[in-house]
């Protein structure tokens, strides 16, 4: 993996890191903001304690080495997380300003997935 390529994985991994840790801890604390939120979009309440595990196992398993296939559910849960979010605030008649957040962390989900090492990547027996 050339240099550029590595400091786009590890700035984009790290952003994205600290956003799901950050988010999953508010999720899990139900802060006020968070609460709010699901409420309402027409959630329950326990949503949160629910997404905000998932989001602080993900972190745990986007940082520890090797595991792969892990990774790749991680990626793929944070990915539907995020973009189910978006939606949600779009089809819940939100406007535009509700949801950067949430989109702006899909895309660095699919930019770090798409720029880790291959020590990072599962392998293909084809």
């Amino acid at each position: 993996m050339n240099k550029k390529n590595q400091i786009i994985y590890w700035v984009s991994t790290g952003l994205l890191c600290l956003g799901m840790l950050a988010g999953g801890l508010a999720q899990l604390f139900q802060a006020k903001p968070n609460v709010e939120g699901v409420m309402r979009l027409g959630y329950p309440l326990y949503f949160l304690a629910i997404l905000g595990t998932w989001k602080l196992l993900g972190v745990v398993a986007l940082l520890i080495p090797k595991r792969p296939i892990l990774k790749e559910w991680a990626y793929a849960g944070f990915f539907f997380a995020m973009t189910g979010a978006v939606l949600s605030h779009i089809l819940s008649g939100e406007s535009f300003t509700s949801y950067p957040a949430p989109l702006v962390f899909a895309m660095l989900t699919v930019i770090s997935w798409y720029f880790r090492p291959a020590d990072r990547k599962l392998t293909s027996a084809l």
